[in-house]
Parts: C-alpha cells; sequence; structure tokens
C-alpha cells in the first residue's frame, strides 16, 4: 500500500485512539458547540415575499421595482365573488358588494380598493364632468336606474373581465396594498384581516362563494407551504430514519447514537442560517430532511463495519478504531463531494437555492465530523456489544451472484447498460420548460384551490408596460394617444388576453361625456391641450385612494398599461412577450418602443430559463471539482475518471426518464443536476474505495476485488440508496411542487446511481483492467523479441 493511504491510515488511527481516551471530554465538547451554534435557530422566519425567489441583479425584479417605484404599488389581495342567487346587479348583491367594498378599506396597509360598485363612472352636464361611484348607495337605487347602470358596466372595458364576469354572474373587489417591509409580519397581518371579512360575507351569506387570490396570497401561500412541510414532513422523516436505522443495525444504543449525530448536524446548520440572518423559504425550509437523510449514511457505514469487526471477535476498541480507519476516506470524500454539489446551488439565480446549499453543505460538513469524532466517543462511552450474527447472508448470496455474474461477462453488462442509458438520455431535448406560479402548491393550500377557481372568471397574470412618451407631459400628445390605443387594440386582440387597462379608455370616454354622449366622439382626443384638461378635470374629481397615480406618472411622462392573460403556459407567456416587443419595435416610435414588459408573471417566466443557464455554469464547476477530488482521493486518474462516467450517467437518464413520463420540468431543474452529483458521487467513493484497499492491502486481481467489495460494501450501498430514496420521495408529498419535482427527480437519480454502481462501474473497472493486462503482455512480448 502506498505512503499516502498509510499517512491517512495512521492519522486516522491516532485521532480515534484520542478519542477514545478523551471521549467525554470530546462527547461534552461536541454537545456545547452544537447548542451554542443551534442556538441561532431562533432567529430564523420564514419569509413573506415572493421576491426572496429573485436575486437583487434579477433584470426582471430589477424593472419590476423601478415600476412599482413610479406607480402604486401591485401587492394585492382579490376577492373574487359568486352569488348564488341572480347576477351580481341584483340589489342583494350589490350591496354585498358595496358592504365588503367598504370593510376592506380596514385591511391593514390597503391603500386602494377598486370594486364594481365604486368604479368611477363619468357622465356630462353640459360642460361638467360629473364623477361618482357606478353603483353609489345600491340599496336606494331605482330597478331602472340600475339597470341602466347595469348596461353601462358590462360595456365598460375597464370593467369587464376585470371587475365583473362576462356574464355578469361573478365579481371582483381588487385591494391594494403597500407593505412598509419592516417585519415579516405585514403580509399575513393582512391576510388574516382578509380571511375574516370572508368568514364574515359567509357567515352572513353562507350560499355565495367567495374565493381569495392576488400576490399577497401567493406571498402567504409560500409560508404556509413551508409551515405545512416543517410540521408534517421532517418529523415523519425523522420517525422513517429511526425505525429504518433500527431495522438495519438491530441495535437501540446504536440508533441513538447515530440519530444523536444527525440531530446534532441539524441544529447546527439550521443555527448556523439563523445567525447569518436567513430567512426561509419552501425551498431552504426542507434542508433539514435533506440534512437528515445525508448524514445517515456516514453512520450506516461506520457501523456496518464495526458491527462485522465485533461479530469477528475483535474487541471493542480495537473495532471502533479500525472502522474509523477503513471509512476514514470514504466518509470525507463521500461529504466533500456532496458539500461541493450543494456549494455549486450557489450559482443558482434564485437566493433560496443558495440557502438550501449552504444550509445542507454546513449540516453535512457537520454531520461528517460528528460521525469521525462524536460516534465513536459515544460508541466507546455506551454498551453497543450483544450483537447477534444475523441474517444478512441472503443478501450477500445474491449480491455473490451478482458480482459473479459482472465478473462473467463485463463487455456485454457494460455494452447493454451503456445503450439503455443512451436510449433513454435521446429523449432530453424533448423536454419542455414550464412554471406556472399559481401551481407552485398541491391542493392542501387554500391559495391554489381559490386561485383555480377566480381563474375561469378572470385573468389573474398580468404583464406591465410602463409606456414612456415624449417628455414631461407628453402622455397628452395626440400622436402618443393614437399609438397607445393601437398597442391596447394589439393587446386585446392577442390569444390569452382577458382583459387591458389603459388611460385611453378614461379619455375616450370622457371626450364622449363632454361632446352630449355623441357615439362618435368615443375617441381619444385630437388635441393636447383638451386631453391635459380632461385629466385634470377627473383628476380633482376622484376621491382619495382612487387616482390615477396607479396609471399616470408624476410628470407626465409616461402611462402604465396592463394586459391580464388568463390560464397560460410559461411557454404561452414568453410567445405573448415576444410578440408584443415584435410589434412595439415595428409599430411604436422609439421613445415607446424602448419600454420593457414586467410583472410578477414575467419574473417567474424567466427565472426558470435564468436558473437553468446559470446552474449549467454551477454544474460544472461542480463536475470538475469533484472530479478533482476523486483523482486526489483515490490517488488514480484512471478510477476517477472511470468513478465520474458512472456518476454523470445518473442524472442524464433521470432527466431522459422524466422527460418520457412527464415531459415538463419546471424551476427546481437547475438545482437537480448539482444536488444530484454531489448525492450520487457517495456510493460510488466506498465501492472504488474498498475496490483499491482489496487490490493494494489484499493484492487481490480485479476480478477478486470486485468480488470482495461487492461482499463488504454492497449491502451498505444498498441501505443507503435506500435510506436516500425515502428521504427524497418524501419531498414528494411537499405542498410545494418545486420540492416535490426536485424530490422525485433526485430519488431517480439515486435509484438510477445504484444499478449503474452495481453494473456499470464494475463493468468499466474489469474491461480496463483486461485491457491494461493485454497492453502490459503485448509490451514485455515486444521487449521479449527486441531482446532477443
Amino acid at each position: 500500500m502506498n505512503s499516502y493511504y498509510k499517512k491517512i491510515d495512521n492519522f486516522s488511527v491516532a485521532m480515534s485512539n484520542w478519542i477514545l481516551s478523551n471521549a467525554k471530554l470530546v462527547l461534552l465538547l461536541c454537545i456545547l458547540v452544537a447548542i451554542a451554534i443551534g442556538s441561532g435557530g431562533r432567529f430564523l422566519v420564514f419569509s413573506s415575499d415572493y421576491r426572496i425567489f429573485f436575486s437583487d441583479q434579477n433584470p426582471e425584479l430589477e424593472a419590476f421595482e423601478g415600476l412599482q417605484e413610479t406607480y402604486t404599488k401591485s401587492d394585492n389581495i382579490l376577492f373574487v365573488i359568486e352569488p348564488s342567487r341572480g347576477d351580481v346587479f341584483n340589489k342583494n348583491n350589490l350591496e354585498k358588494v358595496a358592504a365588503l367594498t367598504e370593510e376592506a378599506w380596514k385591511i391593514p396597509y390597503a391603500i386602494r380598493v377598486d370594486s364594481l360598485t365604486n368604479f368611477q363612472n363619468t357622465t356630462g352636464e353640459g360642460d361638467d364632468l360629473i364623477v361618482e361611484d357606478m353603483f353609489p348607495d345600491p340599496g336606494h337605487l331605482s330597478d331602472g336606474e340600475r339597470t341602466a347602470r347595469s348596461e353601462i358596466a358590462l360595456r365598460e372595458p375597464l370593467l369587464l373581465n376585470s371587475l365583473v364576469s362576462q356574464s355578469g354572474k361573478v365579481t371582483a373587489i381588487n385591494v391594494t396594498l403597500s407593505y412598509p417591509q419592516k417585519s415579516v409580519d405585514e403580509v399575513p397581518e393582512s391576510i388574516v384581516a382578509a380571511r375574516a371579512l370572508r368568514d364574515e360575507y359567509l357567515t352572513e351569506h353562507p350560499d355565495d362563494k367567495i374565493y381569495l387570490t392576488g400576490v399577497s396570497m401567493l406571498n402567504n401561500a409560500f409560508t404556509e407551504a413551508g409551515f405545512k412541510d416543517l410540521g408534517t414532513l421532517i418529523p415523519f422523516m425523522f420517525v422513517i430514519i429511526l425505525v429504518f436505522i433500527y431495522a438495519i443495525l438491530r441495535s437501540y444504543v446504536c440508533t441513538v447514537i447515530a440519530l444523536t449525530v444527525i440531530v446534532l448536524s441539524s441544529m447546527v446548520a439550521m443555527g448556523a442560517a439563523g445567525y447569518a440572518g436567513i430567512q426561509l423559504s419552501p425551498i431552504s425550509g426542507v434542508a433539514p430532511i435533506i440534512i437528515l437523510t445525508m448524514a445517515v449514511a456516514d453512520s450506516i457505514h461506520i457501523f456496518a463495519t464495526l458491527r462485522k469487526l465485533l461479530l469477528s471477535g475483535a474487541s471493542k476498541a480495537d473495532a471502533i478504531i479500525e472502522a474509523i480507519r477503513v471509512n476514514f476516506i470514504p466518509v470525507i470524500i463521500t461529504s466533500v463531494t456532496t458539500i461541493v454539489g450543494f456549494l455549486a446551488l450557489n450559482l443558482s439565480a434564485a437566493p433560496p437555492f443558495w440557502h438550501l446549499g449552504n444550509m445542507t453543505a454546513i449540516g453535512i460538513a457537520t454531520a461528517c465530523l460528528y460521525s469521525l469524532i462524536l460516534l465513536p466517543a459515544l460508541a466507546w462511552l455506551m454498551p453497543i456489544e450483544g450483537w447477534k450474527i444475523n441474517d444478512s447472508h441472503g443478501h450477500s448470496h445474491l449480491l455473490d451472484k451478482l458480482a459473479g455474474f459482472v465478473i462473467a461477462r463485463p463487455v456485454q453488462v457494460a455494452l447493454v447498460t451503456i445503450v439503455v442509458c443512451f436510449s433513454l438520455m435521446m429523449f432530453i431535448p424533448k423536454l419542455e420548460l414550464n412554471d406556472q406560479w399559481t401551481k407552485y402548491f398541491d391542493d392542501s393550500i387554500q391559495f391554489r384551490g381559490d386561485t383555480d377557481a377566480a381563474l375561469k372568471y378572470f385573468g389573474l397574470y398580468p404583464i406591465e408596460f410602463s409606456v414612456s412618451a415624449d417628455g414631461p407631459g407628453g402622455v397628452n400628445e395626440p400622436e402618443y394617444l393614437a399609438k397607445l390605443e393601437e398597442f391596447v387594440s394589439f393587446l386585446r386582440a392577442q390569444p390569452h388576453v382577458e382583459h387591458v387597462y389603459s388611460i385611453c379608455e378614461i379619455l375616450k370616454r370622457i371626450n364622449r361625456n363632454l361632446n352630449y354622449e355623441d357615439e362618435s366622439y368615443y375617441r381619444v382626443p385630437q388635441k393636447r391641450d383638451l386631453s391635459a384638461q380632461y385629466l385634470l378635470l377627473y383628476e380633482m374629481s376622484l376621491p382619495y385612494g382612487l387616482d390615477l397615480n396607479d396609471r399616470v406618472n408624476i410628470n407626465k411622462s409616461a402611462t402604465r398599461v396592463t394586459a391580464t392573460l388568463g390560464n397560460v403556459s410559461t411557454a404561452q407567456t414568453k410567445e405573448f412577450l415576444a410578440n408584443a416587443e415584435a410589434w412595439m419595435q415595428a409599430n411604436l416610435p422609439g421613445y415607446m418602443a424602448a419600454t420593457k414588459p414586467t410583472s410578477t408573471q414575467v419574473m417567474f417566466t424567466y427565472i426558470a430559463q435564468r436558473n437553468v443557464n446559470d446552474m449549467v455554469l454551477g454544474t460544472w464547476v461542480a463536475i470538475v471539482t469533484i472530479s478533482l477530488v476523486m483523482i486526489l482521493a483515490l490517488g488514480s486518474i484512471k478510477i476517477g475518471i472511470l468513478s465520474l462516467v458512472s456518476n454523470a450517467a445518473p442524472i442524464l437518464v433521470a432527466f431522459g426518464a422524466w422527460s418520457v413520463l412527464v415531459g415538463e420540468v419546471g424551476f427546481s431543474v437547475a438545482a437537480v443536476a448539482s444536488i444530484s452529483l454531489g448525492i450520487v458521487v457517495d456510493d460510488s467513493v466506498h465501492f472504488l474505495s474498498k475496490y483499491i484497499r482489496s487490490r493494494k492491502e489484499l493484492n487481490y486481481n480485479s476480478s477478486e476485488s470486485i468480488r470482495f467489495t461487492y461482499q463488504t460494501v454492497g449491502l451498505p450501498i444498498v441501505i443507503n440508496t435506500i435510506v436516500l430514496a425515502l428521504g427524497f420521495l418524501l419531498l414528494t408529498q411537499s405542498a410545494f411542487k418545486v420540492n416535490e419535482d426536485m424530490g422525485l427527480l433526485t430519488t431517480m437519480s439515486i435509484i438510477f446511481s445504484l444499478v449503474l454502481d452495481f453494473l456499470l462501474l464494475p463493468s468499466l473497472l474489469l474491461i480496463v483492467d483486461s485491457a491494461k493486462r493485454v497492453s502490459t503482455a503485448l509490451s514485455a512480448e515486444l521487449n521479449q523479441n527486441e531482446s532477443s
């Protein structure tokens, strides 16, 4: 055996001897460190702002924040009301809407409330412009007046498909909110008030239906999904690990030791996150589940070796020291490679993946350290003897048969495996990116059900345009208004557009009002001074909170156009944005065409693609780094390269299988490659380290080493795979779709990794060794011929 391994072995033996001699001190220090760092967990809070998914450098976020600084903020709560009797225009239903509109102003941080009843309708009396609520005091309106106003409402472009459905059966109340962003409790405070209003409404009108959606409800849904996962998945995973560890180790004491290691590791990771000021999200909130899952592996491998040594008659001290020596390199390599995979998430476009990667990396590093230091100390202090030789013989027999099968026909096994892998990989180009942020949640989150119901009647995906004019006051220019109206007409004609809101409709209505309601004047004014006068008259007549600040900027140099889309996919949204961009470039003057679309929908539309692009670099960084770690740690370039083949293939095969089974990937897809790469390396590291040790320490040939490796680490690798698969499979029960997809895709990678590590990796090792033997024999023969 070379000096490289001897030095590491000598260090691990010396370290283990010191730990056993100072076991109580080691135990005390490890616990104190975990408590000190873990106490930082008290600072952890869940973010209630969807903006946490976007970095400060995200161009879509920058554009959206620029829009919100110019106009009224667009965080909102949308009440969608479906009366049980009649349309929304009957007296009883209008009174309900008016009452709820009035109460909605009391929601914390509300700055504007728009509804069917308080919509600012305009009429003309000679040269005077009358601006009043569409349905003022609906209980005192005559039937004839109410009918007349209902007909106006159903013809009003700013109301139809925005605050009242085309059928007149459903209406909506939109509450605009402006949060100071000084506390994470601001959004929940508004949501509690909104839900109280809804509950009060339903108590009085139990036969009606009312749905709550909007951006603020989306923000709150992220928090609810995170808390739901923390409250259900983590306890469930803890029970699974508890049962599984005991089933494997058949020892209460060893189960307690393993649980101590993984619980303290999770404490350190979450505490460090708290001290770092990380705000949790549904993505980073599952870090404890991943840490619990990953931390088990080290303990299982060490205890599997320890148990075998004790059953063979070794003393407790010798068994502990030898178990640490044999597993020292594999545990460190697997931990380092896994950490590299998770740290690569820092190159993601979405900060929650940074937080997940960093928290998990800290947890895995702590688990590695505690497995090599705390575990042997606890094993020495606690009574772990008394294991009986139970039957793992059946499993060993199966693994031995598998080893014999691979050894007998390595070329055939490798060829078939490679063909199957490439067959699945061919489907990867067929994958489509598709993310709908309203469908990030399962049906257990009320936001999802309410939003799905609301989408039947109204569009919920706004696309905002801040269309610049040619200087201050330029929005009143006839040329600007004419072009703006052309743009609005273009938007209305696009597929999936449910509603378009611009000042053109207001100016056209006022122009008609002040020209004796002559329909021929339902057009934008033809003179700048006239437009300016109309806007001034209108603004002076508006009540508090319903001004034009959400439509026109302060110096009248730009106006806001909002096109609201219906139930659209990512691809359909991108098509709409591309069409709008192309039309603006072709039909608008330069100062107007410079506008860039923005909104929450635009941000989420591009985040998946941006995440994929950024994580391609992250994955390559992880691949190169892990390659170097494997080569240096295993002391062989050849072995390191072979390991990468078996490590990269499972991920690609998993994506191919996903393409066949699902066909679409979303926000989480970018993270899966680097996460999976860091995880699937674990099995190949343990396989290769045992293979190398058998070649160097026991002087076995390649076939004997393969068989020995199957016999010694085959079962722990299977167990490790099951634990990992269960941990990530549990994520499929998350209320958050991103976690669900990430969990299932990673689980597939882990399972494919086991198959390839048991088939492709040993086959390649045998083929390469056989080729080396043939090459050596030929060289020897040539040298002999030359010398003769």
